[in-house]
Protein backbone atom coordinates (compact mmCIF):
# COMPACT_ATOMS: atom_id res chain seq x y z
CA UNK A 1 0.00 0.00 0.00
CA UNK A 2 1.05 3.10 -1.19
CA UNK A 3 1.66 5.95 2.09
CA UNK A 4 1.89 9.37 1.38
CA UNK A 5 4.04 12.30 3.15
CA UNK A 6 1.62 15.30 2.32
CA UNK A 7 -2.31 15.53 1.79
CA UNK A 8 -0.94 17.02 -1.49
CA UNK A 9 0.80 14.06 -3.07
CA UNK A 10 -2.02 11.89 -2.30
CA UNK A 11 -4.52 13.81 -3.93
CA UNK A 12 -2.07 14.35 -7.18
CA UNK A 13 -1.48 10.81 -6.97
CA UNK A 14 -5.27 9.91 -6.96
CA UNK A 15 -6.31 12.62 -9.26
CA UNK A 16 -3.67 11.68 -12.03
CA UNK A 17 -5.36 7.65 -11.23
CA UNK A 18 -9.09 9.10 -11.57
CA UNK A 19 -8.34 11.02 -15.10
CA UNK A 20 -6.61 7.99 -16.26
CA UNK A 21 -9.28 5.60 -15.49
CA UNK A 22 -12.09 8.48 -16.49
CA UNK A 23 -9.48 8.79 -19.81
CA UNK A 24 -9.76 5.00 -20.82
CA UNK A 25 -13.51 4.69 -19.96
CA UNK A 26 -14.29 7.63 -21.89
CA UNK A 27 -12.76 6.63 -24.62
CA UNK A 28 -14.49 3.19 -24.52
CA UNK A 29 -17.43 5.55 -23.87
CA UNK A 30 -17.03 7.40 -27.38
CA UNK A 31 -15.85 4.49 -29.52
CA UNK A 32 -19.16 2.43 -28.37
CA UNK A 33 -21.03 5.77 -29.07
CA UNK A 34 -19.40 5.98 -32.72
CA UNK A 35 -20.24 2.15 -33.39
CA UNK A 36 -24.07 2.63 -32.30
CA UNK A 37 -23.95 6.09 -34.13
CA UNK A 38 -23.00 4.03 -37.11
CA UNK A 39 -25.41 1.57 -36.48
CA UNK A 40 -28.43 4.05 -36.14
CA UNK A 41 -27.52 5.72 -39.44
CA UNK A 42 -27.13 2.20 -41.38
CA UNK A 43 -30.52 0.91 -39.91
CA UNK A 44 -32.37 4.55 -40.96
CA UNK A 45 -30.16 4.35 -44.18
CA UNK A 46 -31.17 0.79 -45.08
CA UNK A 47 -35.20 1.32 -43.60
CA UNK A 48 -34.68 4.79 -46.35
CA UNK A 49 -33.85 1.97 -48.89
CA UNK A 50 -36.31 -0.36 -48.47
CA UNK A 51 -39.37 2.79 -48.52
CA UNK A 52 -37.49 3.82 -51.45
CA UNK A 53 -38.19 0.41 -53.30
CA UNK A 54 -41.60 0.10 -52.39
CA UNK A 55 -42.86 3.27 -53.56
CA UNK A 56 -41.39 1.94 -57.04
CA UNK A 57 -43.55 -1.10 -56.60
CA UNK A 58 -46.65 -1.06 -59.28
CA UNK A 59 -49.44 -3.99 -59.23
CA UNK A 60 -50.42 -5.17 -62.83
CA UNK A 61 -54.35 -5.91 -64.11
CA UNK A 62 -53.22 -9.38 -63.38
CA UNK A 63 -52.08 -9.05 -59.67
CA UNK A 64 -48.61 -9.34 -60.74
CA UNK A 65 -45.95 -6.97 -59.39
CA UNK A 66 -43.95 -4.81 -61.79
CA UNK A 67 -40.29 -2.46 -60.31
CA UNK A 68 -39.25 -0.18 -62.64
CA UNK A 69 -35.88 1.60 -60.19
CA UNK A 70 -34.30 4.87 -61.16
CA UNK A 71 -31.03 5.11 -63.25
CA UNK A 72 -29.41 5.73 -59.42
CA UNK A 73 -30.95 3.47 -58.10
CA UNK A 74 -30.05 0.66 -60.11
CA UNK A 75 -26.45 2.03 -59.97
CA UNK A 76 -26.56 1.86 -56.48
CA UNK A 77 -27.88 -2.05 -56.37
CA UNK A 78 -25.62 -3.30 -59.29
CA UNK A 79 -23.19 -6.23 -58.47
CA UNK A 80 -20.42 -4.94 -59.70
CA UNK A 81 -20.98 -1.72 -57.27
CA UNK A 82 -21.84 -5.02 -54.84
CA UNK A 83 -22.03 -3.00 -51.36
CA UNK A 84 -25.82 -2.46 -51.60
CA UNK A 85 -28.26 -5.23 -52.28
CA UNK A 86 -32.22 -5.68 -52.33
CA UNK A 87 -34.91 -8.49 -52.81
CA UNK A 88 -38.72 -8.31 -53.17
CA UNK A 89 -40.70 -11.38 -51.36
CA UNK A 90 -43.99 -11.97 -51.94
CA UNK A 91 -46.01 -14.56 -50.64
CA UNK A 92 -45.40 -18.24 -50.07
CA UNK A 93 -42.08 -17.37 -49.46
CA UNK A 94 -41.48 -16.16 -53.38
CA UNK A 95 -38.76 -13.93 -54.67
CA UNK A 96 -40.28 -11.51 -56.95
CA UNK A 97 -37.46 -9.54 -57.18
CA UNK A 98 -33.69 -9.40 -56.29
CA UNK A 99 -30.43 -7.48 -57.15
CA UNK A 100 -28.56 -10.99 -55.88
CA UNK A 101 -26.71 -12.91 -58.34
CA UNK A 102 -29.13 -15.65 -57.75
CA UNK A 103 -32.02 -14.22 -56.88
CA UNK A 104 -33.02 -14.49 -54.17
CA UNK A 105 -34.09 -13.54 -50.75
CA UNK A 106 -31.71 -11.60 -48.63
CA UNK A 107 -33.31 -12.56 -45.14
CA UNK A 108 -35.60 -15.57 -44.35
CA UNK A 109 -38.81 -13.95 -44.37
CA UNK A 110 -40.86 -13.48 -40.83
CA UNK A 111 -44.68 -13.15 -41.29
CA UNK A 112 -45.23 -12.83 -37.36
CA UNK A 113 -42.18 -9.84 -36.96
CA UNK A 114 -42.74 -6.30 -36.89
CA UNK A 115 -43.15 -4.07 -39.92
CA UNK A 116 -40.05 -3.15 -39.30
CA UNK A 117 -37.05 -5.66 -38.64
CA UNK A 118 -32.97 -4.98 -38.94
CA UNK A 119 -31.22 -7.83 -38.90
CA UNK A 120 -27.72 -9.39 -39.46
CA UNK A 121 -26.88 -12.04 -40.80
CA UNK A 122 -22.54 -13.44 -40.28
CA UNK A 123 -22.78 -16.69 -42.39
CA UNK A 124 -20.94 -16.54 -45.43
CA UNK A 125 -20.83 -12.44 -45.94
CA UNK A 126 -21.56 -10.41 -43.43
CA UNK A 127 -24.36 -8.44 -44.04
CA UNK A 128 -26.92 -6.27 -41.97
CA UNK A 129 -29.99 -4.50 -43.15
CA UNK A 130 -33.48 -3.64 -42.76
CA UNK A 131 -36.96 -5.86 -44.26
CA UNK A 132 -40.28 -3.94 -43.95
CA UNK A 133 -43.61 -5.73 -44.35
CA UNK A 134 -46.14 -3.67 -46.43
CA UNK A 135 -49.59 -4.48 -48.20
CA UNK A 136 -49.65 -3.59 -51.77
CA UNK A 137 -52.75 -4.34 -53.40
CA UNK A 138 -54.27 -7.29 -51.81
CA UNK A 139 -50.70 -9.07 -51.45
CA UNK A 140 -48.29 -8.41 -48.53
CA UNK A 141 -44.90 -8.14 -49.45
CA UNK A 142 -41.62 -7.97 -47.33
CA UNK A 143 -38.79 -5.24 -48.91
CA UNK A 144 -35.32 -6.24 -47.99
CA UNK A 145 -32.21 -3.65 -48.11
CA UNK A 146 -29.10 -4.86 -46.87
CA UNK A 147 -25.21 -3.75 -46.82
CA UNK A 148 -21.99 -5.52 -47.50
CA UNK A 149 -20.82 -5.09 -43.60
CA UNK A 150 -17.31 -5.73 -44.22
CA UNK A 151 -17.56 -2.35 -46.28
CA UNK A 152 -19.15 -1.01 -43.32
CA UNK A 153 -17.04 -1.63 -40.78
CA UNK A 154 -13.57 -0.62 -42.64
CA UNK A 155 -15.33 2.94 -42.92
CA UNK A 156 -16.11 2.69 -38.71
CA UNK A 157 -12.38 1.61 -38.20
CA UNK A 158 -11.41 4.52 -40.55
CA UNK A 159 -13.13 6.92 -38.49
CA UNK A 160 -12.61 5.71 -35.21
CA UNK A 161 -8.90 5.29 -36.11
CA UNK A 162 -8.64 8.72 -37.86
CA UNK A 163 -11.00 10.18 -34.47
CA UNK A 164 -7.82 8.51 -32.10
CA UNK A 165 -5.04 10.04 -34.20
CA UNK A 166 -6.43 13.49 -34.59
CA UNK A 167 -8.07 13.46 -30.86
CA UNK A 168 -5.48 11.54 -29.15
CA UNK A 169 -2.47 13.08 -29.34
CA UNK A 170 -4.32 16.32 -27.48
CA UNK A 171 -5.57 14.65 -24.62
CA UNK A 172 -2.38 13.98 -22.96
CA UNK A 173 -1.54 17.57 -23.13
CA UNK A 174 -4.76 18.82 -21.78
CA UNK A 175 -4.67 16.37 -19.32
CA UNK A 176 -1.11 17.57 -18.26
CA UNK A 177 -2.85 21.03 -18.10
CA UNK A 178 -5.65 19.96 -16.18
CA UNK A 179 -2.94 18.47 -13.48
CA UNK A 180 -0.94 21.50 -13.43
CA UNK A 181 -3.87 24.02 -12.60
CA UNK A 182 -4.98 21.07 -9.84
CA UNK A 183 -2.04 21.20 -8.22
CA UNK A 184 -2.19 24.77 -8.36
CA UNK A 185 -5.67 24.31 -6.77
CA UNK A 186 -5.25 22.28 -4.21
CA UNK A 187 -2.08 24.47 -3.06
CA UNK A 188 -4.23 27.48 -2.65
CA UNK A 189 -6.84 25.44 -0.82
CA UNK A 190 -4.59 24.13 1.46
CA UNK A 191 -2.80 27.09 2.29
CA UNK A 192 -5.14 28.02 4.91
CA UNK A 193 -3.58 24.87 6.74
CA UNK A 194 -0.10 25.92 5.82
CA UNK A 195 -0.89 28.94 7.66
CA UNK A 196 -2.28 27.41 10.78
CA UNK A 197 0.76 25.02 10.50
CA UNK A 198 3.18 27.87 10.86
CA UNK A 199 0.99 29.54 13.50
CA UNK A 200 1.16 26.28 15.87
CA UNK A 201 4.75 26.19 15.75
CA UNK A 202 4.91 29.35 17.87
CA UNK A 203 3.15 27.38 20.45
CA UNK A 204 5.23 26.72 23.41
CA UNK A 205 5.28 26.78 27.51
CA UNK A 206 5.83 30.25 26.98
CA UNK A 207 3.24 30.48 24.31
CA UNK A 208 0.17 29.27 25.57
CA UNK A 209 -2.15 32.04 24.41
CA UNK A 210 -1.80 31.11 20.76
CA UNK A 211 -4.98 29.48 18.84
CA UNK A 212 -4.99 28.48 15.58
CA UNK A 213 -7.21 30.47 13.06
CA UNK A 214 -10.43 29.48 11.84
CA UNK A 215 -11.23 32.06 9.21
CA UNK A 216 -11.05 30.52 5.60
CA UNK A 217 -10.21 26.98 6.53
CA UNK A 218 -12.19 24.36 4.88
CA UNK A 219 -15.67 23.42 6.46
CA UNK A 220 -14.31 19.75 6.83
CA UNK A 221 -11.23 20.94 8.25
CA UNK A 222 -12.85 23.23 11.43
CA UNK A 223 -13.92 20.66 13.65
CA UNK A 224 -10.60 19.26 14.06
CA UNK A 225 -8.94 23.07 14.66
CA UNK A 226 -11.88 23.72 16.94
CA UNK A 227 -10.53 21.11 18.94
CA UNK A 228 -7.59 21.69 19.07
CA UNK A 229 -7.92 25.21 20.34
CA UNK A 230 -9.96 23.92 23.33
CA UNK A 231 -7.12 21.16 24.02
CA UNK A 232 -5.07 23.91 24.16
CA UNK A 233 -7.41 26.06 26.33
CA UNK A 234 -7.82 23.13 28.75
CA UNK A 235 -3.76 22.96 28.40
CA UNK A 236 -3.32 26.52 29.43
CA UNK A 237 -5.65 26.50 31.97
CA UNK A 238 -3.99 23.41 33.65
CA UNK A 239 -0.20 25.50 33.12
CA UNK A 240 -1.39 28.70 34.90
CA UNK A 241 -3.26 26.71 37.64
CA UNK A 242 0.75 25.31 37.99
CA UNK A 243 2.50 27.81 37.57
CA UNK A 244 0.11 30.10 40.17
CA UNK A 245 0.02 27.53 42.45
CA UNK A 246 4.14 26.94 42.45
CA UNK A 247 4.17 30.66 43.05
CA UNK A 248 1.74 30.37 45.74
CA UNK A 249 3.60 27.95 47.44
CA UNK A 250 6.60 29.40 47.16
CA UNK A 251 5.55 32.95 48.92
CA UNK A 252 3.83 30.68 51.36
CA UNK A 253 7.12 29.30 52.41
CA UNK A 254 9.12 32.05 52.52
CA UNK A 255 7.84 33.82 55.17
CA UNK A 256 7.86 30.78 57.57
CA UNK A 257 11.87 30.30 57.10
CA UNK A 258 12.61 34.13 57.39
CA UNK A 259 10.97 33.93 60.56
CA UNK A 260 12.53 30.65 61.46
CA UNK A 261 15.72 31.68 60.29
CA UNK A 262 15.74 34.96 62.81
CA UNK A 263 14.56 32.72 65.49
CA UNK A 264 17.71 30.42 64.87
CA UNK A 265 20.41 33.20 64.80
CA UNK A 266 19.24 34.23 67.78
CA UNK A 267 20.33 30.89 69.26
CA UNK A 268 23.95 30.12 70.19
CA UNK A 269 25.60 29.32 67.09
CA UNK A 270 28.20 27.80 68.53
CA UNK A 271 26.03 24.54 68.87
CA UNK A 272 27.13 22.22 66.12
CA UNK A 273 22.96 21.36 66.16
CA UNK A 274 22.45 25.55 65.63
CA UNK A 275 25.14 25.17 62.11
CA UNK A 276 22.95 22.23 60.59
CA UNK A 277 20.14 23.82 61.50
CA UNK A 278 21.29 26.85 59.66
CA UNK A 279 22.47 24.78 57.02
CA UNK A 280 19.13 23.44 56.20
CA UNK A 281 17.08 26.65 56.04
CA UNK A 282 19.46 27.97 53.44
CA UNK A 283 18.77 25.23 51.71
CA UNK A 284 15.02 25.25 51.92
CA UNK A 285 15.01 28.98 51.00
CA UNK A 286 17.58 27.89 48.50
CA UNK A 287 14.98 25.87 47.08
CA UNK A 288 11.68 27.88 47.67
CA UNK A 289 13.88 30.96 45.48
CA UNK A 290 13.97 28.39 42.57
CA UNK A 291 10.70 28.00 42.69
CA UNK A 292 9.85 31.77 42.33
CA UNK A 293 11.99 31.59 39.80
CA UNK A 294 10.38 29.16 37.79
CA UNK A 295 7.02 30.28 38.55
CA UNK A 296 8.47 33.32 37.29
CA UNK A 297 10.10 32.25 34.29
CA UNK A 298 6.85 30.32 32.83
CA UNK A 299 5.05 33.76 33.04
CA UNK A 300 7.33 36.19 31.28
CA UNK A 301 7.70 37.46 27.73
CA UNK A 302 10.92 38.91 26.46
CA UNK A 303 10.47 41.75 24.29
CA UNK A 304 11.48 41.83 20.27
CA UNK A 305 14.32 44.89 21.28
CA UNK A 306 15.65 43.93 24.12
CA UNK A 307 19.55 42.64 23.86
CA UNK A 308 22.24 41.59 25.92
CA UNK A 309 25.70 41.79 26.28
CA UNK A 310 27.18 38.00 26.53
CA UNK A 311 30.56 38.54 27.53
CA UNK A 312 29.69 41.48 29.76
CA UNK A 313 27.10 39.26 32.01
CA UNK A 314 29.55 36.24 32.23
CA UNK A 315 32.67 38.53 33.34
CA UNK A 316 29.80 39.63 36.13
CA UNK A 317 28.68 36.47 37.22
CA UNK A 318 31.96 35.31 37.41
CA UNK A 319 33.06 38.22 39.66
CA UNK A 320 30.96 37.38 42.05
CA UNK A 321 31.58 33.42 42.81
CA UNK A 322 35.21 34.19 42.44
CA UNK A 323 35.26 33.91 46.08
CA UNK A 324 32.64 30.76 46.10
CA UNK A 325 35.38 28.77 43.71
CA UNK A 326 38.59 29.82 45.50
CA UNK A 327 36.98 28.56 48.65
CA UNK A 328 36.28 25.28 46.49
CA UNK A 329 40.28 25.19 45.27
CA UNK A 330 39.05 25.70 41.81
CA UNK A 331 40.42 28.41 39.00
CA UNK A 332 37.85 30.09 36.97
CA UNK A 333 39.37 31.29 33.30
CA UNK A 334 37.01 33.64 31.19
CA UNK A 335 38.39 33.13 27.30
CA UNK A 336 37.28 33.94 24.02
CA UNK A 337 35.85 37.27 22.41
CA UNK A 338 37.29 40.81 24.09
CA UNK A 339 34.81 43.10 23.24
CA UNK A 340 31.00 43.10 23.83
CA UNK A 341 29.10 40.33 22.43
CA UNK A 342 25.49 41.47 21.86
CA UNK A 343 22.58 38.61 22.00
CA UNK A 344 18.61 38.87 21.66
CA UNK A 345 17.24 38.83 25.31
CA UNK A 346 17.14 39.83 29.07
CA UNK A 347 20.54 40.22 30.83
CA UNK A 348 19.31 39.44 34.54
CA UNK A 349 17.72 36.38 32.99
CA UNK A 350 21.14 35.34 31.14
CA UNK A 351 22.99 36.17 33.99
CA UNK A 352 21.17 34.13 36.13
CA UNK A 353 21.72 31.27 33.81
CA UNK A 354 25.31 31.73 34.07
CA UNK A 355 25.50 31.74 37.80
CA UNK A 356 23.88 28.32 37.76
CA UNK A 357 26.08 26.60 35.06
CA UNK A 358 28.66 28.64 37.01
CA UNK A 359 27.22 26.99 40.31
CA UNK A 360 26.64 23.71 38.88
CA UNK A 361 30.58 23.40 37.29
CA UNK A 362 31.73 24.38 40.97
CA UNK A 363 29.65 21.14 42.93
CA UNK A 364 30.67 19.21 40.54
CA UNK A 365 34.24 19.68 39.71
CA UNK A 366 37.49 18.30 41.83
CA UNK A 367 39.52 20.88 43.86
CA UNK A 368 42.50 22.66 42.35
CA UNK A 369 40.68 21.84 38.84
CA UNK A 370 40.04 24.67 36.11
CA UNK A 371 36.35 25.69 35.17
CA UNK A 372 36.52 27.70 31.72
CA UNK A 373 34.27 29.99 30.34
CA UNK A 374 34.17 30.78 26.48
CA UNK A 375 32.21 33.55 24.92
CA UNK A 376 32.09 33.42 20.84
CA UNK A 377 30.92 36.11 18.65
CA UNK A 378 28.43 34.37 17.41
CA UNK A 379 26.61 34.36 20.70
CA UNK A 380 28.34 30.91 21.95
CA UNK A 381 28.80 30.34 25.64
CA UNK A 382 30.79 27.46 26.49
CA UNK A 383 31.65 26.25 29.93
CA UNK A 384 33.87 23.61 30.50
CA UNK A 385 34.99 22.05 34.04
CA UNK A 386 37.18 19.08 34.96
CA UNK A 387 34.74 16.94 36.64
CA UNK A 388 33.63 13.49 36.09
CA UNK A 389 31.53 14.39 33.03
CA UNK A 390 28.10 13.46 32.09
CA UNK A 391 27.17 10.22 31.65
CA UNK A 392 25.33 9.48 27.84
CA UNK A 393 21.98 7.73 29.38
CA UNK A 394 21.45 10.97 31.90
CA UNK A 395 22.25 13.69 29.24
CA UNK A 396 18.78 13.76 28.20
CA UNK A 397 17.21 13.97 32.29
CA UNK A 398 19.60 17.06 33.37
CA UNK A 399 17.32 19.53 32.61
CA UNK A 400 14.39 18.41 33.80
CA UNK A 401 12.72 19.67 36.82
CA UNK A 402 13.55 18.17 39.72
CA UNK A 403 15.86 15.19 38.49
CA UNK A 404 19.13 14.28 40.11
CA UNK A 405 20.96 11.74 39.52
CA UNK A 406 21.88 11.09 43.36
CA UNK A 407 19.41 11.84 45.36
CA UNK A 408 21.35 11.60 48.56
CA UNK A 409 23.24 15.26 48.49
CA UNK A 410 20.83 17.00 50.21
CA UNK A 411 22.36 20.14 48.73
CA UNK A 412 20.94 19.28 45.01
CA UNK A 413 17.52 20.54 44.08
CA UNK A 414 17.63 19.32 40.59
CA UNK A 415 16.20 22.81 39.68
CA UNK A 416 19.30 24.97 38.61
CA UNK A 417 19.98 23.86 35.38
CA UNK A 418 16.46 23.19 34.81
CA UNK A 419 15.86 27.21 35.12
CA UNK A 420 18.95 27.15 32.47
CA UNK A 421 17.13 25.27 29.81
CA UNK A 422 13.68 27.55 30.65
CA UNK A 423 16.21 30.31 30.08
CA UNK A 424 17.48 29.10 26.64
CA UNK A 425 14.08 28.12 25.81
CA UNK A 426 12.84 31.73 26.17
CA UNK A 427 15.32 33.47 24.29
CA UNK A 428 14.65 31.42 21.47
CA UNK A 429 18.58 29.39 21.96
CA UNK A 430 19.73 25.89 22.75
CA UNK A 431 22.10 24.76 25.13
CA UNK A 432 23.65 21.15 24.58
CA UNK A 433 26.00 18.59 26.87
CA UNK A 434 28.99 17.26 25.37
CA UNK A 435 31.97 15.44 27.59
CA UNK A 436 35.51 16.75 26.23
CA UNK A 437 38.42 13.73 26.53
CA UNK A 438 39.56 14.30 29.89
CA UNK A 439 37.98 17.17 30.21
CA UNK A 440 34.65 16.64 32.10
CA UNK A 441 30.83 18.03 31.04
CA UNK A 442 30.72 20.57 28.44
CA UNK A 443 27.18 22.45 28.29
CA UNK A 444 27.19 24.79 24.96
CA UNK A 445 24.70 27.52 25.73
CA UNK A 446 23.60 28.75 22.18
CA UNK A 447 21.74 32.23 22.27
CA UNK A 448 20.86 34.44 19.33
CA UNK A 449 23.07 36.80 18.02
CA UNK A 450 22.17 40.50 17.72
CA UNK A 451 25.11 40.80 14.69
CA UNK A 452 25.71 45.00 15.08
CA UNK A 453 28.06 46.24 17.55
CA UNK A 454 30.02 43.53 18.56
CA UNK A 455 33.71 44.36 18.92
CA UNK A 456 36.78 42.15 16.88
CA UNK A 457 38.29 39.81 18.83
CA UNK A 458 42.11 39.60 19.35
CA UNK A 459 44.29 38.62 16.68
CA UNK A 460 44.29 34.41 18.60
CA UNK A 461 40.20 35.42 19.16
CA UNK A 462 41.40 33.89 22.31
CA UNK A 463 41.40 36.07 26.02
CA UNK A 464 42.19 34.88 29.42
CA UNK A 465 41.55 36.31 32.59
CA UNK A 466 41.95 33.88 35.52
CA UNK A 467 40.75 34.67 38.99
Amino acid sequence: MIRFKSILSRIVVLHVIAVAITSILMSLALSWLLTVAASNIHNEAMEEQAEAIARQLVVETDDSFSLHLPPDQQGLYSQPYGRYSYAVVGENDKVLFSSLKDRGAIFPVDPRGPAVQFIERKAEAPISGASIRRVIGRQTVYIQTAEDLSNRDVLTDDIVADFYKNVGWITLPILLILLAVDIVIFRRALFPLKTASEIAQQISPARTDVRLPIAGLPREVRPLVQAINQALDRLDQGFRSQREFTADAAHELRTPLSVLRARVDMLDGRDDGVKALKTDIEAMSRTVGQLLDIAELDAVQLGLDERADLRAACAEVLESVVPLALQSGHDIALLGASGPVWVHGNTEMIKRAIGNLADNAIKHTPPRAAIEFTVETSGLLAVRDHGPGIPVEDQENIFRRFWRRDRSKPASTGLGLAIVHRIVELHGGTIKIANGPGRGAEFLMQLQPVGTGQAEPDTDGRRAEDA
